[in-house]
């Protein structure tokens, strides 16, 4: 920010602490039997968060990480607090004062350090998909003006190449990985040490810097299914909201250990399993990797996992099919069913019924929170069941992330939950079923989309983001989505087809891996034919059907009895006419969504 007087930033300060707490206040008074009203602390920007989770925790671990293979190193949070405080001062010394930094890489620990030291004092901190092409990267390092790029190992030659090619604002590259300098790399270890010297001799540029919670501090930019990425401008402010608001709906203890698997860049990953627990004073164990889940989970035994549904499927198939090789399916659904009556009288069964399932998870597991996409209710109701407590949340990065969550104390396994103490929640336009688009209301709401003014108005409106999903609120105000709007399927008669409710239908049997529903081109103005795309598990295929899996038109006849199931509990209009079959997965942003408006997704292979 431009500096400001003493006296006006103290006025600033002041009215950022009369709205904390005027939040911290809405919590208290809120009356829905799914608040908890747990103590949270009021914070005003993320400088201030940090410093005062520094000065509760101190010595506790933050992060649980792995720098080279081998067992994980604990860092305590007075090292992180030094270790951001002294990167931020060295990039001032750089010249990096109120400029973009970008930050790539995979979800480790010195990312963590770059980021907190680009938003806490430097300028803008601008986190980049590192599953993007490089023409992708190189327009957005030009779009949002990025003066310096923090990386990783394997994103080294794209920014090398980037900044030896001079048409961008790249004026530093700095390398996580790397402990000395290097030609033109500047290695951020060494920018700490340097940093460490210049705060030890009394350089208080970064330590001191002014913040304006209510000004662009992040761009996040979308990946979407339709391939145009939007800078969204997030503030201090923003991501203060939803710190403040979260911990009313699940209690997050300082003796936690988060289990970070996502992209640190989604905004869902970095609010919500990095700078939350920095606030609450947990730890973050990070992943090495999707295929070292399993190893991880068993040497960190943690207790909070979020993750996508893909995540959660992957695992609770994991537990299933160890119960079934054993022999064990009937006596663990036996037990579910005395566990889950014990439950309504006040009795925990689920140690002496589910230890060993518990024991696959890490022992310690208490809490997971599903996001991104829809998840089965069942795979949320059986992790209850087996005594972990499941949820689903719902959210976008324009909202910093969060829209709604499940309360732990009141969940409803068919909703992502209940608009957070303080927000607010509201169906645009309903139809006769109630079902219209999900708006949302509250301070954690973007500032706007960076440079585009006229998708800012299409999407905010009178303070409320209208967020393209549809959906209804039920009568004790939780959400329950159907779809997104732009991906809805009007028949020439004038009905509504969600694709993803049919889609959620078609996932309830294991045979099949993805699906995508779609209008087919060739409907007419007569009809609309509605197709379905799917890809199966061609193992659990190949179990089933033997041979007759390597036939194309025996496996298509096998699937027509699964989409004919599901085309029974529908109305004729929403029929599935036509089957295309894949043998490969459907092409996907970065997110791992499908990409609904690809035409080769609408095609066999």
């Amino acid at each position: 920010m431009k500096p400001v007087s003493a006296e006006e930033y103290k006025v600033m300060n002041d009215r950022a602490w009369k709205w904390a707490n005027d939040l911290i206040q809405k919590q208290i008074d809120d009356p829905r039997p799914g608040v908890q009203n747990l103590t949270n602390r009021a914070i005003i920007n993320l400088k201030q968060m940090l410093e005062s989770s520094h000065d509760l925790y101190k010595d506790n671990t933050a992060f649980y990480t792995k720098f080279e293979k081998g067992p994980y190193t604990q860092i305590s949070y007075d090292r992180f607090y030094n270790e951001v405080n002294a990167l931020g001062t060295e990039f001032i010394e750089l010249g990096l004062k109120d400029k973009r930094i970008a930050i790539i890489g995979e979800t480790q620990y010195m990312w963590g350090v770059a980021y907190f030291a680009t938003v806490c004092g430097t300028g803008i901190v601008v986190p980049l998909d590192k599953e993007l092409p490089y023409d992708d990267l190189k327009n957005l390092v030009k779009e949002s003006e990025v003066s310096a790029v923090v990386f990783d190992k394997k994103r080294e030659a794209t920014f090398v190449k980037m900044f030896e090619e001079g048409d961008t604002g790249l004026e530093i590259l700095i390398a996580q990985d790397r402990r000395e300098d290097e030609g033109n790399i500047k290695s951020q270890w060494k920018l700490i040490e340097a940093g460490m010297q210049l705060v030890s001799s009394g350089d208080r540029r970064f330590l001191d810097a002014q913040i304006d919670p209510e000004e662009m501090s992040i761009i996040i930019f979308t990946s979407g299914t339709t391939g145009m990425a939007k800078g969204i401008m997030l503030s201090h402010k923003n991501i203060c909201a939803d710190l403040m608001v979260s911990p009313t709906l699940v209690d997050f203890r300082p003796d936690d250990v988060f289990f970070s698997v996502l992209p640190i860049h989604h905004t869902f990953e970095c609010t919500c399993d990095f700078i939350i627990p920095i606030y609450k004073g947990a730890s973050i164990a990070h992943c090495e990797g999707l295929k070292y889940i399993v190893k991880n989970i068993q040497e960190i035994h943690p207790t909070f996992l979020l993750a996508v549904p893909a995540i959660f499927e992957a695992l609770y198939k994991a537990i299933w099919k160890g119960i079934k090789k054993k022999g064990k399916e009937k006596t663990v659904t036996r037990a579910i069913k005395i566990s889950n009556a014990a439950k309504k009288l006040g009795i925990d069964l689920t140690n002496v019924f589910f230890k060993e399932i518990k024991e696959t998870l890490g022992g310690r597991m208490r809490m997971m929170i599903c996001g991104g996409a829809a998840i089965n209710p069942q795979i949320l109701e059986d992790l209850q069941s087996f005594g972990i407590m499941a949820l689903q949340g719902y959210g976008l990065s324009e909202a910093a992330p969060m829209g709604a969550l499940n309360p732990e104390n009141k969940p409803k396994a068919i909703s992502c939950g209940i608009a957070f103490p303080g927000f607010d929640a509201k169906i645009s336009n309903p139809d006769d079923s109630g079902t219209g688009e999900i708006c949302l209301k509250g301070d954690n709401i973007m500032l706007g989309y960076y440079k585009n003014p006229e998708a800012t108005a299409e999407v905010i409106k009178d303070g409320w983001f209208y967020t393209g999903d549809l959906g209804y609120i039920d009568a004790e105000g939780y959400i329950i989505i159907t779809g997104r709007k732009k991906n809805v399927i009007i028949t020439k008669n004038g009905k509504n087809v969600f694709p993803e409710e049919i889609e959620y239908q078609l996932s309830l049997h294991d045979e099949i891996a993805e699906s995508m529903v779609f209008e087919d081109s060739a409907s007419s103005k007569d009809d609309t034919i509605i197709a379905v795309g799917i890809y199966p598990d061609w193992t659990l295929l190949k179990e089933k059907l033997g041979e007759d899996a390597d036939n194309d038109d025996k496996v298509k006849e096998y699937l027509w009895t699964i989409v004919n199931e599901v085309n029974a509990c529908n109305p004729p209009y929403k029929m599935m006419k036509r089957l295309l079959l894949r043998h490969s997965e459907f092409n996907k942003n970065t997110s791992k969504k499908i990409r609904r408006f690809e035409e080769s997704n609408k095609m066999e292979n």
